[in-house]
């Protein structure tokens, strides 16, 4: 009887998002909002619970690490197979894919909340989620349901016509309080005109530095794939606002000055193509190689071997933009010198000569100068990045900040 009254007086969380990993074998869906999940699902006074999207081969339910995951379908798979954005920009034929993604949610979410008697929504993203995680509790008229936003920056930045500006102003002057990863969204929210009195918070996604630090260093990745001088790298998906076009521009005079230097380019998406052809034609096939998406747990050895990360990120047209790469973090625990654009975004994490440096946006130019600055240096100090971000972005201090809300609501 002990353990069902426990059981009972737990808060139930809601985790919706699109933004979820599959389990399956080179799933490279970022991890962030499983990593928060599953640290915060250790947490005896709550229960997490999570719904996303159903992407082919995975389960339509499952329990993992604390965390019941439910997945719901709706009719297709292909719109969340990566960023739902981009991939609408690429196929227009995926907007029709868009009413069944809304109205499918908006049902699983009224089975799941129902269900599960959930006392609090954690809303990632705030289109879809927030809005249609506020449509819910509007229409059901459950006004006892706490929801929590977390806005990751291209829901902020994008979507950016009259609609969609609308339906972001509403959505976030209904939620109970809105985090966001930095500091440029906080400030791009507030354009909106949304209600004084809403809490919002900065609080980044975090990184683990038991996986990603300077130790996962792996001499077998230079012998795959013959660098034998300077190792670049970036990792991301290849979209137009990770700006990876601006730093192939770069290369050709980086080869120039070091004809043994390699970039390595993890990722896929709906500029891949486009990508080879340029590099191509900029005759840099000895140079710049595409090794395609590869999981998460593959990746702490690259950033760790490697001598710089390029983090070239840019304001794509209708203003989409990175809140804060995750991958900029993932780079500096593991000990690699980042640059990065001078987004405002970005500018939470680098310190300019302690850890990376920042380069004008869209500017080839300037990228290519201050990777040669780097190379030219003796030595990078790999422990003293991971000091600059250890005590700010860790996965324990992200976690105990959104534990501190979720008591809160």
């Amino acid at each position: 009887m002990k353990n069902k009254s426990a059981e009972s007086e737990k808060k139930n969380t809601l985790i919706f998002t699109t933004t979820f990993p599959t389990f399956l074998e080179r799933d490279a869906t970022p991890p962030f909002v499983y990593e928060l999940s599953r640290r915060l699902a250790q947490k005896e006074d709550f229960q997490f619970i999570v719904l996303t999207p159903f992407r082919k081969n995975t389960k339509v339910f499952e329990e993992r690490d604390g965390l019941k995951i439910y997945r719901f379908k709706y009719g297709f798979t292909s719109l969340c197979e990566g960023a739902i954005v981009p991939n609408l920009k690429k196929n227009k034929l995926l907007y029709f894919q868009v009413p069944f993604f809304f109205f499918f949610s908006f049902l699983n979410l009224a089975k799941v909340v129902k269900k599960e008697k959930i006392d609090i929504i954690h809303a990632h993203w705030i289109i879809p989620q927030g809005f249609i995680s506020i449509l819910y509790k509007k229409f059901f008229k459950k006004n006892n349901i706490k929801i929590l936003c977390t806005s990751h920056g291209g829901d902020i930045f994008g979507l950016q016509n009259p609609l969609m500006k609308k339906i972001k102003k509403w959505t976030l002057n209904n939620v109970d309080t809105l985090t966001v990863v930095s500091n440029a969204i906080k400030e791009e929210a507030k354009k909106l005109k949304i209600r004084d009195d809403l809490p919002i918070e900065v609080i980044p996604m975090g990184v683990d530095t038991n996986l990603f630090n300077p130790n996962q260093y792996d001499s077998k990745i230079k012998e795959k794939f013959n660098i034998k001088g300077p190792f670049l790298l970036f990792v991301g998906r290849l979209a137009e606002k990770k700006g990876v076009r601006y730093l192939i521009e770069a290369m050709p005079k980086v080869a120039q000055k070091y004809p043994e230097a390699k970039l390595l380019i993890i990722g896929s998406g709906p500029l891949e193509n486009e990508l080879k052809n340029q590099v191509k034609d900029l005759g840099l096939e000895n140079n710049v190689i595409f090794t395609g998406a590869m999981p998460n747990k593959e990746l702490p050895k690259y950033y760790a071997t490697a001598d710089i990360f390029i983090g070239p990120s840019v304001v794509a047209k209708g203003g989409d933009r990175e809140g804060l790469p995750v991958t900029y973090m993932e780079a500096m625990a593991s000990g690699c010198w980042v640059v990065g654009t001078d987004l405002p975004g970005n500018k939470d994490i680098i310190q300019n000569d302690v850890n990376g440096c920042l380069v004008r946006q869209k500017d080839s130019q300037d990228l290519n100068d201050k990777i040669l600055t780097v190379l030219d240096r003796q030595k990078i100090d790999r422990d003293k990045i991971l000091n600059s971000i250890i005590h700010t972005f860790s996965w324990d201090i992200i976690t105990d900040k959104y534990y501190a809300i979720l008591e809160k609501l």
